[in-house]
């Protein structure tokens, strides 16, 4: 289980650098003009290309993170809350990258966008959930 446990850290620490990096590249394509451009074109290469990578990432973290909830037994008993509410902070990051996969498509579209500074603060999220995560394994607070 060790080998496992070792390749979903990896794994799930690969999975967050691409959710920090992609809304960094939405701040940059929130502030270039929606008409076609070399500059415009790129960023969304990269967004494509960094969201395809990450959703990857994501599913062998999932599947090797539930193999280790299954190897260790974790069920609903006393002393387990806490993996619980990991997996609720789970869901969370896997809805903010759904998120991300949407808002991807809104700028290949054209759409509306928020601006820059809204992005900058978008990106903060992953962090958060990513110190919930870890604070929620490491310190078993529940």
């Amino acid at each position: 289980m060790l080998w496992v446990k070792s390749f979903h850290i990896v794994f799930v620490a690969s999975w967050f650098a691409g959710l920090f990096y992609l809304p960094r590249i939405f701040v940059n394509l929130a502030m270039v003009d929606v008409a076609p451009s070399a500059e415009r074109d790129r960023l969304l290469l990269m967004a494509r290309k960094l969201l395809r990578f990450t959703q990857i990432l994501s599913g062998v973290a999932v599947v090797l993170g539930l193999w280790l909830w299954a190897g260790y037994g974790i069920g609903w008993g006393e002393g387990n809350a806490w993996m619980h509410i990991k997996l609720l902070v789970v869901l969370l990051v896997l809805a903010y990258q759904h998120v991300c996969t949407r808002m991807l498509s809104r700028f290949e579209l054209g759409h509306s966008m928020p601006g820059h500074v809204w992005f900058r603060w978008f990106n903060e999220i992953p962090v958060l959930l990513m110190v919930a995560a870890v604070v929620l394994v490491v310190v078993k607070p529940v």
